[in-house]
């Protein structure tokens, strides 16, 4: 088709305010927060009901045009990159928080609300939504609906997906469909709700979900803990899990990620220190006072050399501003940043971080290791210059390196961030010839003629 019949059918059916296709504007849409994928759409579009979201499906699918769904772009995987042209359906215009059922506990939200503001709308009535990215204040909850994520917080309080209860999906044929709800036990038919959540944009269109809500706790506890190598600070997080103590949060910085840091934040962080790590024990005041002490009694038999506990609010606050800073802080380090999210489990910790810091010594690159902790989700980030083709080129071996570590020790390509483009190389790896194909029958069954994300997550079909 024409790009200006698309261009032209698309106004019909959103209005030409809400359709984008300046030359601007299409190099605006062609990238996410990806590095390395730039693709250029032939439209943008941004519907404002799901009967709009049904029509744009239902011409996409007779004319076989590709579909992207975009939200805030924030993603690291590659995963809203138009790969092969076509239609970047660009969510934000869904912005809405329908409905708070104090009752169930369950907020009614479009996919354009930013994952802030919904813990915002809910803190007045003491409850949290507990999914809490690192770009919380800027991503979409249809993105971290897609990507499955997870955060700071997951540790204790689960990811996306034990959040999301039910979903409104437009199909890739227009059709529009309801999952779940607001019930608590539902076992009627295949999980279609789970089956969504984390299909990155390749099975159908997100457009409201039915999130589960927690109470806010009572009381919390945070400390810093500073250790002198990776392995005490590796011991330590496997010790706490087998003293049975959950902590809400438990947070790691390498070396290279915690002297960063502190050169553009100044907030005392010891740069001297191989590993420190952030935690936080809530709950009811009792236990928040029994666990603080069991925890700092494991950390003290890990060879802590420095345990400092938030004194204040605003030093809480300030500690765990420092980690969420991270990531932006090595970003400003060279041109180019690759944030990867490998997880293993637990006990593997400490093996893990040694594979990265060897791999980051054999390829001479410069890698920043922080994440979460309690649940062996590593964010190796590697900083270089894509115009530098040699660099790049160690950059990709010591990526293999990481990757191909974290199967080996059981673990997995992504924890959050989704396997988009970057990680398709090594999805076999993980899953073998017949995961794969399944995975693929279930993207064309779905969408039979793949115009949905086409190229994600699964790769050619």
């Amino acid at each position: 088709m024409e790009k200006e019949q698309l261009i032209a059918e698309m106004k019909k059916i959103v209005g030409d305010d809400n359709v984008l296709h300046s030359d601007e504007a299409l190099y605006a849409y062609s990238y996410d927060a990806t590095p390395g994928h730039l693709y250029m759409p032939d439209v943008v579009v941004s519907p404002g009901n799901v009967q709009e979201v049904s029509a744009i499906m239902k011409f996409a699918n007779e004319h076989k045009i590709q579909v992207y769904p975009r939200g805030s772009g924030t993603n690291l995987s590659a995963g809203t990159a138009p790969l092969k042209g076509g239609i970047v359906l660009l969510m934000l215009r869904f912005n809405k928080i329908l409905d708070l059922d104090l009752e169930n506990l369950i907020a009614e939200v479009e996919v354009g609300v930013v994952v802030q503001d919904i813990n915002d709308y809910v803190a007045p009535h003491g409850l949290i939504y507990p999914p809490d990215p690192g770009t919380v204040k800027t991503a979409s909850l249809g993105g971290t609906i897609c990507e499955n994520s997870g955060g700071l917080r997951g540790l204790k309080y689960g990811i996306t997906k034990n959040y999301v209860q039910g979903l409104e999906v437009v199909l890739a044929n227009g059709d529009i469909i309801h999952t779940g709800g607001k019930n608590v036990k539902d076992v009627s038919g295949y999980d279609m709700t789970k089956l969504f959540t984390g299909s990155e944009g390749t099975l159908g269109i997100i457009t409201k979900a039915f999130l589960k809500l927690v109470p806010k706790p009572e009381a919390s506890a945070s400390m810093v803990a500073v250790f002198n190598t990776l392995e005490d600070a590796g011991n330590a997080v496997s010790d706490i899990i087998a003293a049975k103590i959950i902590p809400a949060t438990m947070e790691i910085l390498d070396n290279a990620s915690i002297r960063t840091v502190e050169d553009f934040m100044h907030v005392g962080l010891p740069v001297d220190a191989a590993a420190i790590l952030l935690l936080e024990v809530d709950g009811h005041p009792v236990i928040v006072t029994d666990e603080k002490e069991k925890v700092l009694e494991v950390l003290k038999r890990n060879n802590a050399s420095e345990v400092t506990l938030a004194k204040s609010p605003e030093h809480k606050e300030q500690l765990w501003t420092a980690r969420r800073m991270a990531l932006p802080c090595l970003a400003k380090l060279r041109p180019t940043t690759f944030v990867e999210d490998a997880t293993v489990p637990r006990s593997k910790l400490t093996q893990f971080l040694n594979i990265v810091t060897k791999a980051a010594k054999d390829y001479n690159v410069t890698i920043g290791t922080f994440g979460h902790a309690g649940d062996g989700n590593m964010h190796p980030t590697i900083v270089c210059d894509i115009r530098d083709e040699e660099e790049m080129k160690r950059v990709h071996q010591a990526m293999d390196v990481i990757f191909r570590g974290a199967v080996e020790l059981g673990g997995t390509l992504s924890g959050e961030h989704g396997i988009g483009l970057g990680k398709l190389p090594w999805m076999e790896l993980q899953h073998g010839k017949a995961g794969m194909e399944a995975m693929k029958a279930i993207k064309r069954a779905l969408d039979p003629n793949l115009i949905l994300n086409p190229g994600k997550l699964i790769g050619e079909c």
